[in-house]
């Protein structure tokens, strides 16, 4: 397995990490328009950094490197 740096994945990791952040930094507006109010707040940030680390293995280009890596284990040769 050999790590690349790709300019295009870093941008798309910048806009998921942005997206991300903003849902962390405005849960309660999020939650009360689009859900349930108070109950799903914690949902919200939650999902919300999951999209922030996310963004940042796709950012720094890893996503292709831990894909490989189960596909690797689950199909064994």
């Amino acid at each position: 397995m050999d790590w690349t740096f790709s300019i295009g994945w870093m941008i798309i990791g910048l806009i998921i990490v942005a997206v991300s952040g903003a849902a962390v930094v405005n849960y309660q507006k999020i939650s009360d328009h689009m859900l349930s109010g108070i109950s799903s707040y914690d949902r919200v940030k939650f999902w919300g950094i999951i999209g922030v680390g996310l963004g940042l293995a796709i950012m720094m280009n890893l996503h292709t490197l831990i894909l490989t890596a189960l596909v690797n284990i689950v199909f064994k040769h």
